[in-house]
């Protein structure tokens, strides 16, 4: 017997779980667009008509057009994860050898007859029921491999040995080598084996056929928008029976559901009912999955938006200029009194091109646009902006802005040199000149040789830095001459009497 799709999905696509929700009114659908496959042909110089390989996978495209048309040259096709319900516009591909279309939502193998070059064919994880559509690949003659790993089919009884029977050109299936005996026992049993895929086949077909009426109900049901109790009234005096047993148990549901304290948790909830809620594995289950997500990746990107920014306020309505650094930059306000000019030093970024840089100078700001983002600085003093100068370092990238005043006075920096006054009473003038442009104290200084008065300043003898207490001097003995006709040598001794 055929197992049940429900349990294959669980094994094979663990998103495959839904949970009753309202769909959005507007869905779009993704196209095979010229710009898209324009793209994907950087390595061909951008030409499509030329191009031998192209990849179209994971971009939620709901139907094969336009690639047969355009790109008549194709070998190799990529349109793996997708939303691709049918193939279909690629019997002009001539060339093509590759064709993916793994994990997509193909149902029957049909519309290749017109790729006859095509060696591999990738159809894993589809939802292929009709296994007797395998027949029409018949006229690939150069078909080698097959992939239909994943499919409802392979849980036939006997699919194997049907599609190695069905297709004698094939090589590999499944990733699995066919051997010539595993052909010949192929085709002995062939007509049993094709008894037994046509019943399993039957019965599958019937089996999705009320899979697609119960996803028409369930979502005719949400268009609707009915009553509560999935009619419309009009008139109140009618009574319905059962009408008053459904509003109580609808009342009773209502009053033993958890109400949610805030619309995150609810939100919470219901996504983890969604993922954990078991469903069969079919296509509308695989397209509300994927309608779920895309309405989570919305609402993440709505969130991330930002409201529109009001504009920012540069000058206030009494004129007062404000200090703006959007762009986080350091800077350098200096005043140059020497030169009488105001220098902006502003550290733009060393590797960013000049062109994205806008300087307005004013009387009484600057403002540098960089690369969108405003700078904008008071000044301390009135500039001449005509005068001003923008200038940027080659080496660290800063822009530099000189900006002279408009008002104030230009201080000289040259010196004059002065000639030497001339004093009478030195010997040379060059060393007091000298002194006094150095601002060092000057000195009088006495000559000696002209003092006449008595030296009173060394009457009483100094101690000296480097002795010790202060001593007693004895008076020298008097080398004066006596009339007594003593010669000046002579001592006088006080302790020998003088002679009468």
């Amino acid at each position: 017997m055929l197992t049940p799709p429900g349990n294959f999905s669980q094994r094979a696509n663990a998103a495959s779980l839904r949970f009753p929700r309202q769909r959005p009114t507007t869905e779009k659908m993704v196209y095979i667009t010229e710009d898209m496959v324009r793209r994907r042909a950087e390595h061909n110089e951008c030409e499509i008509f030329s191009l031998e390989e192209v990849s179209l996978h994971q971009q939620d495209i709901e139907r094969i057009e336009h690639i047969g048309k355009w790109c008549r040259e194709l070998k190799i096709l990529y349109l793996q994860n997708n939303l691709i319900p049918k193939i279909e516009n690629l019997g002009r591909l001539k060339k093509l050898e590759y064709l993916n279309l793994a994990l997509n939502n193909i149902e029957v193998i049909e519309n290749l007859e017109g790729c006859e070059s095509l060696q591999k064919l990738d159809l894993t994880v589809n939802f292929v029921g009709c296994l007797s559509s395998v027949e029409s690949l018949k006229h690939n003659i150069h078909l080698r491999e097959l992939f239909l790993v994943g499919n409802p089919c392979t849980q036939f009884e006997g699919y194997r040995q049907y599609v190695v029977a069905s297709l004698p050109q094939l090589k590999w299936l499944d990733g699995t080598e066919i051997s010539r005996s595993e052909r010949i026992r192929a085709f002995q049993g062939l007509e049993e084996v094709k008894r037994q895929v046509c019943e399993q086949e039957n019965e599958y077909l019937r089996k999705r056929a009320k899979e697609k009426e119960e996803a028409l109900r369930e979502k005719g049901k949400e268009e609707r928008k009915p009553g509560f109790d999935g009619r419309w009234y009009t008139d109140l005096n009618n009574t319905v029976p059962g009408l008053e047993d459904n509003v109580t148990n609808q009342e009773a549901e209502k009053n033993t559901k958890p109400k949610p304290t805030s619309p995150d948790l609810d939100e919470e909830q219901r996504d983890r009912e969604f993922w954990h809620t078991p469903c069969p594995f079919t296509p509308e289950s695989r397209l509300e999955a994927h309608h779920h997500l895309e309405e989570k990746r919305r609402a993440k990107e709505k969130e991330k938006e930002k409201k529109p920014q009001a504009p920012r306020t540069l000058i206030t309505a009494d004129g007062r200029v404000m200090n703006v650094n959007e762009p986080k930059l350091d800077f350098s306000l200096t005043e140059d009194e020497e030169k009488n000019v105001v220098v902006l030093d502003l550290a733009v970024y060393r590797h960013m091109d000049t062109s994205l840089l806008d300087v307005d100078v004013q009387p009484t700001y600057a403002r540098v646009h960089v690369k969108g983002k405003i700078f904008q600085i008071a000044l301390p003093a009135e500039v001449k902006p005509d005068s001003s100068n923008a200038q940027r370092s080659q080496s660290t990238g800063h822009l530099v802005l000189t900006m002279p005043r408009a008002e104030g006075e230009i201080k000289v920096t040259k010196t004059i040199a002065r000639p030497p006054r001339v004093c009478q009473n030195r010997h040379s003038s060059l060393p007091e000149d000298s002194k006094r442009r150095n601002n060092v104290p000057e000195r009088l200084e006495v000559d000696l040789s002209k003092h006449k008065t008595i030296d009173l300043a060394n009457i009483v003898p100094r101690q000296s830095n480097k002795e010790g207490p202060l001593e007693t001097f004895k008076k020298a003995p008097s080398t004066t001459t006596h009339h007594s006709g003593f010669s000046e040598g002579f001592l006088d001794d006080p302790d020998v009497p003088p002679l009468i």
